[in-house]
């Protein structure tokens, strides 16, 4: 897949951030409602789908594959299920663009079909190891052919019926654990996942709401979950909520910016999406949540951010799995702290859409923080509340998170921060440039 034209951008520090916003669906649930609406048998509808270019490959992926997916004019998405093990042999390769959540989950799901898929991606993607994914789904009798360092493209050849396993995550990872999950859906027997360490668990959520038999238990090693395959998935009603990861921008943001004052609207408060709540709040940020309650099986909240001190911390690594995504905006409100903050546990973050701690680490640098890498994150010697420096050229490695982080940076900087391409950005929030626009009173 050919990446378009770099979309660069000049970010200048604005007035303070106000108002009330709704970010949009959350993207881990919003792939997983196309993917179980795509299994059942009937007609599911999704409200409040990410319409980002990331979901939008899972659902050209899933009408290949068989299923009916139309979006109706009220915004609303309609999806004609094929039935667990209906999946159907796709016509071409599967092009999942910048997802990665996509292809693992997908090559979860091809895995126990008698269909055979190949993968392909952009760049980014076709620079990301799946070797991890590989591994359980070859041990259930999938047969993985992958370019060199287990890379897209990809040739996946299902098994049907596969062979059902009980596999121990080497490392906390929520799209491995839902890769093996999917497999197990159309495998007889009871496929199980042994989690040392919580991840999200949207996928097990989810699942049980469609109508498949999942227990999670807690054994010496872990969280067991299992699920019993041959699995007939009823078509539900979803309502997808606010993706937490999206919000973190604007919490972030509105804590940085003198005299912001800001509510985010219907966002997910998943106990596993909350690290970055918590480790703001650890650093003295004004969040607090309004009118809980639940939506579609997941607790959600209205969240108020208002401007505060921030102070340095070291970052408690066993957040690292509940805020995997964050880690990039959470360095940009390290970057304005008082104090230097550590964070380390985050070893995943070398395999994410780029190398994230060296991209973040470069790009404060280019903003004038002072940072310090480790293979496992960084130690970042905040300004105290005083504006970065800025007037650096950042690089954001068709990274939309590094992209979105670094622009709220330059929310905060004396001179402009230069990021080389926002195009990115459209993966996982199209919105967010307009969005920043209606919050603070238009472009600067």
């Amino acid at each position: 897949m050919s990446h378009p034209a770099p979309r660069p951008l000049s970010v200048s520090a604005r007035g303070p951030l106000r108002g009330t916003l709704t970010v949009p669906g959350d993207k881990s649930i919003s792939h997983r409602a196309l993917m179980f609406s795509a299994l059942a048998v009937g007609e599911s509808r999704i409200r409040g789908l990410l319409e980002g270019e990331d979901v939008l490959a899972t659902a050209a992926a899933m009408r290949a594959m068989g299923a009916t997916i139309e979006r109706d004019g009220d915004g609303s998405w309609r999806v004609q299920g094929v039935g667990v093990g209906g999946l159907l042999q796709p016509a071409q390769a599967l092009d999942m663009g910048n997802s990665g959540t996509s292809t693992r989950l997908l090559m979860g799901l091809v895995s126990s079909h008698a269909i055979t898929a190949t993968f392909t991606g952009d760049a980014s993607l076709s620079g990301r190891p799946m070797g991890r994914v590989i591994e359980p789904l070859s041990q259930m009798g999938a047969n993985i052919q992958a370019s060199p360092g287990g890379r897209l493209p990809l040739m996946v050849r299902g098994l049907c019926p596969a062979v059902p396993i009980t596999y121990r995550l080497p490392v906390a990872s929520a799209q491995v654990k839902s890769a093996v999950l999917l497999a197990g859906l159309n495998t007889p027997g009871i496929t199980r996942v042994i989690e040392p360490v919580p991840t999200r668990d949207h996928s097990e959520r989810m699942l049980r709401g469609f109508g498949a038999e999942v227990t999670v238990e807690d054994g010496p090693e872990g969280k067991i979950i299992s699920i019993r395959g041959e699995a007939e998935l009823r078509p539900q009603a979803i309502e997808v909520p606010g993706d937490p990861s999206s919000a973190g921008f604007w919490m972030v943001a509105a804590s940085i910016v003198p005299g912001s004052d800001i509510v985010i609207r219907n966002v997910c408060m998943n106990p596993t999406r909350t690290g970055l709540i918590i480790a703001l709040k650890l650093m003295g940020a004004d969040i607090v949540e309004l009118e809980a309650r639940e939506v579609g099986g997941e607790p959600v909240a209205d969240l108020q951010v208002r401007h505060a001190t921030l102070k340095a911390i070291e970052v408690p690594a066993d957040l690292a799995p509940s805020m995997i995504d964050e880690y990039p905006i959470l360095f940009v409100a390290a970057a304005m702290a008082q104090g230097r903050t550590v964070a380390r546990g985050a070893h995943e973050l070398r395999v994410k859409e780029s190398d994230r701690i060296a991209a973040m680490r470069a790009a404060l640098e280019a903003a004038g923080v002072r940072c310090q890498e480790f293979e496992d994150g960084l130690a970042i010697e905040g300004s105290g509340g005083a504006p970065l420096p800025g007037g650096g050229a950042v690089a954001s490695l068709l990274d939309h998170r590094i992209a979105m982080s670094m622009t709220v940076a330059g929310l905060a900087a004396a001179k402009p921060i230069a990021i080389d391409d926002v195009g990115p950005v459209a993966t996982s929030y199209p919105d967010f440039f307009q969005t920043l626009d209606a919050l603070t009173g238009g472009a600067a």
